[in-house]
């Protein structure tokens, strides 16, 4: 049962990266104003209600904002790990598993936050502070 957990979270990660891609080129966003621009001029010509054509409109505008948040997001994003990939990597005594993280897998990233929650447990016991550590999973 695991196994098959495991292999339908790889193949579901798989997918969100393949989407994530699409969804952020300049072509899809190119492609759906396209159609949008199409959609409208066809519905110019048979439409009788002036609220009809306004909702169309908006809606048009909200999808095509989809395409660029996802672009802006990618970008951003990228920028954002190749900052913290020359920090750890910059770093002697800095971990290097946590390189390129955006590459691992659900189940990797949970493992390795483990990891550093046992590590700052351990780091509190030694020093004699105490700090709450809250893992996103």
């Amino acid at each position: 049962m695991k196994n098959l957990y495991r292999h339908t979270e790889t193949i579901f990660e798989k997918m969100t990266a393949v989407a994530t891609a699409i969804l952020g080129s300049s072509f899809t966003f190119i492609l759906a104003l396209g159609m949008i621009i199409f959609f409208l001029s066809n519905r110019a010509f048979h439409m009788h209600d002036v609220q009809e054509f306004i909702r169309d409109v908006i809606h048009s505008l909200t999808f095509l904002s989809l395409f660029v948040i996802q672009k802006e997001f990618n970008r951003f994003s990228a920028a954002l790990h190749l900052k913290v990939n020359e920090l750890v990597s910059s770093h002697k005594s800095a971990n290097n598993a946590v390189l390129n993280i955006e590459d691992k897998t659900e189940q990797e990233i949970i493992e390795l936050a483990k990891e550093y929650k046992e590590r700052t447990e351990k780091a509190n016991e030694n020093t004699g502070k105490v700090k709450n550590f809250t893992s996103l999973y």
